[in-house]
């Protein structure tokens, strides 16, 4: 019996003044007793490309002379009954006026991240393991404090079913799972075409999908959700 899950997040364009008009957030969930069998696995697969096992996946290294590999994970992921992924696209960044919600960026930030994650966080009797790629120097205080927000909404007040921790994605198979799949919403919001490869797996998600990345699935999509939020007016 399932007690536990690990949940494994990365983040792009989160940052307030990065020049990006879309901020993507993802997080690939696992019943924590298959977690090292699916990394295991997911280590498998760089070597049958012919790719040492320690190679970080990214999405940034999609490439016309990789797309077999990525390819391989996309089909992977939507044949293994364990993982789950839940995305969090937010549009357009240049329309917020935090002021006006009597909040900064950083509070918006947290909004979104407990967006994303409420949604999984979905049993008050399961344990949930949160583990965040680190990007910054603020990465503790992030951690610090999503975990607060989180652990509110499950009425959690002693922290004993939210924990979370700060981990180098080049150290862990199922975050770069993550930074894969939000690379390609990433890149299919923002309109982007120029890599071949990249398009190719964008077009394999929908595929196993049947629905486009540019649009929000139904809440009750659980193996690839995708959730679309945009600024409301002040």
């Amino acid at each position: 019996m399932v007690d536990s899950f690990n949940i494994y997040c990365d983040e792009s364009c989160h940052l307030e003044h990065d020049q990006h008009d879309v901020m993507v957030l993802g997080a690939l969930s696992c019943p924590t007793d298959k977690a090292r069998k699916i990394a295991a696995d997911l280590r498998g697969i760089k070597n049958e490309h012919g790719l040492p096992a320690g190679l970080e996946l990214k999405w940034t290294k999609v490439s016309g002379a990789k797309a077999d590999l990525y390819l391989h994970l996309v089909d992977y992921f939507f044949t293994q009954p364990d993982l789950r992924f839940r995305g969090l696209v937010a549009s357009p960044k240049s329309q917020l006026v935090h002021q006006s919600f009597g909040q900064d960026h950083d509070t918006w930030y947290y909004k979104m991240y407990f967006e994303l994650l409420k949604v999984l966080l979905d049993d008050p009797s399961l344990t949930y393991r949160i583990y965040l790629d680190i990007k910054d120097t603020r990465s503790a205080r992030k951690e610090a404090k999503l975990r607060d927000v989180l652990c509110t909404n499950m009425r959690d007040f002693q922290g004993e079913r939210v924990q979370l921790q700060a981990v180098a994605s080049h150290e862990v198979e199922q975050v770069q799972l993550a930074d894969l799949f939000i690379g390609a919403l990433g890149y299919a919001n923002r309109g982007l075409s120029s890599s071949a490869a990249k398009l190719e797996v964008i077009a394999t998600i929908e595929r196993h999908t049947g629905r486009s990345l540019r649009r929000s699935t139904p809440l009750s999509w659980r193996k690839f959700n995708v959730f679309h939020w945009h600024p409301q007016e002040a």
